[in-house]
């Protein structure tokens, strides 16, 4: 009994989101957001690179310098932290602490490099793959965006090849969900996190 006080006192499990650029993510996760919008808190990230157009200080990303983000990491603050086309990205332990404090799902959004290094901290989230159906495919989503030079394209498409493969390494993830229909693709999604929706529903309806 006492083991499961302190685990709601912590908060909700957090879920670890992976998979390549253009596999279809983040219109998964905006989804989810809108129809359980009560039950999820996005974890923002920490990059040194620049905003693209649109996106907002804070909400996209928190965009700080190298230097900043550097100490930061020295000092313990992140839970983990990679390196991808020059620039740092990462997860602080406040950023995901903010989510959980408010009783949300925390969600993290990153690469193989941080699935690895969160398995190596006692965070115990669930992790969730979002697979591309094909390299094929993948390289004609990335080209339709037209947002990339085709030497990062390549390292995109690079940097997929090897995430393909490391998902498909036993434990690696609870869930890993192929993205071919968008549907169905969601459909699985909702029901691999239907147990922790309904947990934070139900802790929000006798609080």
């Amino acid at each position: 009994m006492r083991d499961s006080t302190s685990k709601a006192m912590a908060g909700p499990r957090p879920v670890v989101f992976s998979g390549p650029s253009g596999a279809g993510k983040s219109t998964l996760l905006k989804k989810l957001i809108k129809e359980h919008e009560n039950v999820f808190g996005f974890s923002v990230s920490h990059t040194t690179r620049n905003p693209r157009p649109g996106e907002e200080n804070g909400r996209d990303y928190h965009y700080v310098t190298r230097e900043a983000m550097q100490a930061a990491i020295n000092n313990g603050e992140f839970i983990e932290n990679a390196e991808f086309s020059g620039n740092l990205y990462g997860t602080s332990k406040a950023a995901v602490q903010a989510v959980q404090a408010k009783n949300l799902i925390c969600i993290l959004d990153i690469d193989m490099q941080g699935v690895k290094n969160i398995k190596k901290t006692d965070l115990n989230p669930m992790y969730i793959s979002i697979q591309p159906p094909s390299m094929e495919i993948l390289e004609k989503r990335l080209r339709d965006r037209n947002t990339e030079s085709e030497e990062s394209l390549q390292k995109r498409l690079h940097a997929a090849k090897v995430d393909m493969e490391l998902s498909k390494e036993h434990g690696m993830f609870d869930v890993v969900i192929v993205n071919d229909d968008l549907e169905d693709a969601y459909k699985n999604l909702k029901q691999a996190l239907l147990e922790e929706i309904n947990k934070v529903k139900k802790a929000k309806t006798s609080s």
